[in-house]
């Protein structure tokens, strides 16, 4: 019985290093060079409206986890509250959002490699998954140890960067494009050089920097102690949106002018090449190469204990909810590691545009997740006192926030439908959803047959 249980082996640092290690990654270190092209110096406000919103998704989710103990993941609360549809569509939504953000990771990969050898990026996408893939079937204290080391060195560099930045500004270094200065927050065109619109269209770029930041909910059931491990990370996450987000790019942002930085790039390498240290540079892309592997770990993480729990549900395969002898969802793994390929596949055919199309979809998927749990909590806040009585982690100015925050995502949707590049990826997506409405009536229609024959 105890091979069929996910170990409780990730302790508190490993907990509060999958926060930071989920959230920092491909997004902030690659697509914030396209969403500062878009939005100027005022991307740090866009980081700051949904850093803040999603604090507040967090601070819900960790009371819904907290409230009842047999809790192991977003499907359990959306079961719970919502029907067994919620669990269906929701589990598989958030194995497809973290497939497509792993397939970005890969991607990413292959754009870094790119910056000391001249291949094609499909291949060492191809082999980050394969290397994935075989550390992801060791232990899953193995995972939390590499987790750990990875994100300590994402933790160390931003750190790194603006404590260097703010020694540069101090002196008034001197780069290629002139002097690093608080003052080019503005002198280029102003906080909003490409207006409201510039602004408002670098949203969806921003969502994706940010998904995964409700990675300690998948994680829970693996967590030694969840009531002490859980709140303890989700009330570090505005200091680590302060630091890690608004900290790291307004340190980019004045040690170089943002005209200079290019969207097909990383701001934080191309910061260090205008600075005229060619090697930091090479040991920043070495770090944003090991940020990009280390999101993909927690992606194939991710996708394979959803499709553990979908499948111990009944809701997915049973080969899937099988554990090997390490109690790892091992079929799990290597069923979304195929799939996570693809994005390998994308790097070869379309390399120019498959970074953003992966990243569109992700975005999209992870708005409805991150909705669900809004949604659940609303209906907890109404329908459960007495669970509400009992809980000692309270979610803030509930549920107005909630209302609030629903009402922001459905504004960056519609921004996605405005803007020519990320149409063609909310227009597909429903069909996504249209076929998880479909297979869940058919699997009803299938389960009624054989009640009916028994």
């Amino acid at each position: 019985m105890a091979q069929q249980e996910l170990k409780r082996d990730l302790s508190n640092r490993h907990v509060q290093l999958i926060a930071i290690g989920g959230t920092i990654g491909t997004g902030l270190f690659l697509g914030s060079g396209k969403a500062i092209q878009l939005a100027g110096p005022s991307i740090i406000f866009a980081y700051l409206i949904v850093g803040i919103a999603l604090f507040f998704v967090m601070r819900a989710l960790g009371e819904l986890l907290l409230s009842k103990a047999g809790y192991q993941s977003i499907t359990d609360i959306a079961e719970d509250y919502l029907g067994p549809w919620a669990s269906f569509v929701t589990g598989w939504t958030y194995w497809f959002c973290w497939i497509m953000t792993a397939m970005a990771d890969v991607i990413a990969v292959g754009v870094y490699v790119n910056y000391w050898f001249d291949i094609p990026q499909w291949i060492p996408a191809l082999i980050c998954v394969v290397v994935l893939l075989g550390l992801n079937l060791l232990t899953v204290k193995l995972f939390g140890e590499l987790e750990f080391w990875f994100a300590l060195i994402k933790v160390v560099t931003i750190l790194a960067l603006i404590g260097i930045g703010i020694v540069l500004l101090v002196i008034g270094f001197q780069t290629d494009t002139g002097t690093v200065s608080v003052t080019n927050l503005w002198e280029h065109g102003g906080l909003f050089p490409n207006g409201i619109s510039g602004f408002l269209l670098a949203f969806q770029m921003v969502v994706f920097a940010y998904v995964g930041v409700e990675l300690i909910g998948v994680s829970a059931a693996e967590t030694a102690n969840p009531a002490k491990n859980i709140p303890s990370a989700i009330n570090k996450i505005p200091l680590r949106i302060l630091f890690f987000y608004v900290g790291a790019l307004l340190i980019l942002l004045m040690i170089n002018p943002w005209t200079e930085l290019n969207a097909a790039e990383s701001p934080f390498v191309k910061t260090f090449s205008l600075v005229g240290i060619p090697i930091a540079a090479g040991i920043i892309n070495f770090v944003v190469l090991t940020s990009a592997a280390s999101a993909g770990n927690s992606g194939m993480f991710s996708t394979s204990r959803t499709l553990y729990n979908l499948s111990k549900q009944d809701q997915g395969p049973a080969q899937l909810a099988k554990l090997n002898k390490k109690h790892v969802p091992a079929n799990a793994l290597w069923l979304s590691a195929i799939v996570v390929s693809v994005g390998a596949l994308l790097s070869k055919l379309i390399p120019e545009q498959a970074f953003g199309i992966v990243t569109s979809i992700s975005a999209i998927c992870f708005i409805w997740v991150w909705s669900i749990i809004l949604i659940c909590h609303i209906k907890y806040k109404k329908t459960r006192p007495e669970l509400q009585k009992k809980t000692t982690f309270k979610a803030p100015f509930t549920p107005f926030v909630n209302y609030a925050v629903l009402a922001l995502f459905a504004g960056v949707l519609v921004i996605m439908l405005v803007a020519d590049e990320t149409r063609p990826a909310l227009l597909l997506t429903p069909l996504w959803f249209i076929l998880l409405f479909g297979l869940y009536n058919a699997k009803g229609r299938k389960d009624e047959n054989q009640s009916i024959k028994s």
